[in-house]
């Protein structure tokens, strides 16, 4: 797939208008967030040449072979950012960067590569499959050695037992999970981030997969969803999240004052047509 960047192309609905900077920073599964106090910005050194406007962008669906270029884009311009990560300081996380991309095995990513064949914006998603009766989730928690990195999961194992998506939508048996968009910050503005949801949307629509599903730990992040009309199914507040002694784990800068499950439905219900 090639696409000449030219005019930015509307999301459906046609009417659709967002920052395209926020949403960069508004897609996630949880521990994989930007959005920090608000959207984060990198200065442009003095040997960084920004891209021109009609360079020719290409999108392809990711690969293995593109994980250690993808850490390294989340890196610089993703993990540093997200809420949780910068209440507990997280710092170099080898179990966060391997959750993060365990994901590219599904093969439903897409990439956006300059004339340089360098990625310069992902969309890593994963497909969550309806559980069989009786079966229950995997602990997320349990062997994870980084200690500040197993609150988290810890917080996502908590949610697990609180909420099922699939009670709410009993006809469908695969959902997709949108995990992390980023876009390298010179190439910001050029409509990249909107191209690569239109391939995650595309793809949906041709493997007949019909929710797209996203688990927000930003405020800025759940706002962002909304305004591309995801609806919010699931909100759990982080002071619900305690340890034994009855005490908050985990306590983000406001205005990240909870966890909120929102989807949208790509492919309409046969009871809707």
């Amino acid at each position: 797939m090639e696409v000449q960047v030219q005019p930015k192309v509307q999301l459906n609905p046609p009417s659709m208008a967002y920052s395209e900077s926020l949403i960069e920073y508004g897609i996630s599964n949880l521990l994989t967030l930007r959005s920090g106090s608000g959207v984060p910005t990198k200065k442009m050194s003095t040997d960084e040449v920004a891209p021109s406007a009609s360079e020719k962008i290409r999108y392809e669906l990711v690969t293995e072979k593109d994980t250690e270029e993808i850490l390294n884009l989340l890196k610089i311009f993703f993990f540093k950012d997200e809420p949780l990560n910068t209440y507990l300081d997280l710092g170099e996380c080898k179990e966060l960067e391997q959750y993060s991309t365990k994901c590219i095995k599904e093969k439903c990513s897409f990439k956006a590569l300059n004339s340089k064949n360098e990625i310069v914006g992902v969309f890593l998603n994963g497909l969550i499959h309806k559980p069989k009766e009786g079966e229950e989730p995997v602990k997320l928690a349990d062997g994870c050695e980084h200690k500040k990195f197993r609150k988290i999961m810890g917080l996502m194992d908590f949610i697990d037992e609180k909420f099922n998506i699939f009670d709410l939508y009993p006809d469908i048996d695969v959902i997709l999970d949108g995990k992390i968009l980023s876009v390298d910050t010179k190439y910001r503005g050029m409509g990249i981030s909107v191209e690569l949801t239109n391939c995650t949307i595309n793809w949906m629509k041709e493997n007949n997969i019909p929710l797209m599903h996203v688990l927000c730990s930003s405020h800025f992040s759940a706002r962002v969803m909304e305004k591309l009309d995801f609806k919010e199914v699931f909100r759990m507040p982080y002071t619900d999240y305690l340890d034994a002694n009855g005490q908050q784990i985990l306590c983000p800068a406001h205005p990240h004052v909870a966890a909120r499950s929102l989807t949208k439905r790509i492919i309409p219900s046969e009871s809707s047509k």
